[in-house]
């Protein structure tokens, strides 16, 4: 039951990850009235069927991760607190250097980059080759303002991208990167009004 509702909660956001060029659509800049609210409703429903059997198990976890996403309308209405809770269970049931990764997005909501950054310099070793350790770590670092580190960690995931569409996603934040130094001022001078300024992820 926790798989098929983690399957169904997953798919419930298919039709607003791509946007009409094929580029990936991150989480919070979906488009909420795409997801499918009755595959949601199922979903969620598995889940509470689940808990009532008191065997939790892994996929009951990311189910439940899942659906925190899949309940708020807004980004910003996240329960982030809740899924760094629900990371924290399966980092217990399932460690592994993924869901830690996973986890590190929640508290750099919670607790800002530069902690989360701290938490995932430990997983370099092991996720070396992986091409979503390089593509959070230099979201960090663009958001602490390390722009140099953050280029070369978003080089070395376009290096690592599975698809057409991963390495464009990467490109975005490139470019975003190279207008926020377009719009960098002299030391002592004021940035002038509406400045380009790197989005978040």
């Amino acid at each position: 039951m926790g798989l098929t509702a983690l399957m169904l909660l997953q798919h419930s956001r298919a039709a607003a990850r791509f946007d009409a060029d094929g580029q990936l659509v991150l989480l919070d800049d979906q488009d909420r009235r795409l997801w499918n609210r009755a595959l949601i409703a199922e979903g969620q429903a598995l889940i509470d069927k689940a808990v009532r059997h008191r065997r939790p198990g892994a996929y009951q976890v990311q189910a439940a991760i899942a659906s925190l996403h899949a309940q708020v309308a807004r980004p910003g209405d996240t329960d982030w607190a809740q899924i760094d809770l629900l990371y924290q269970t399966l980092e217990r049931l399932q460690p592994s250097p993924v869901v830690s990764l996973n986890r590190a997005v929640a508290v750099s909501k919670l607790r800002g980059p530069a902690v989360a950054l701290e938490m995932i310099e430990p997983l370099a070793d092991r996720l070396g080759g992986y091409f979503h350790f390089h593509g959070v770590k230099g979201a960090f670092l663009k958001d602490l303002g390390r722009a140099a580190e953050a280029r070369s960690a978003f080089d070395r995931a376009i290096a690592l991208a599975n698809t057409p569409a991963e390495a464009a996603h990467i490109r975005q934040h490139l470019d975003r990167l190279s207008e926020g130094d377009a719009g960098k001022v002299p030391p002592g001078m004021s940035a002038p009004a509406g400045a380009v300024r790197p989005s978040g992820t």
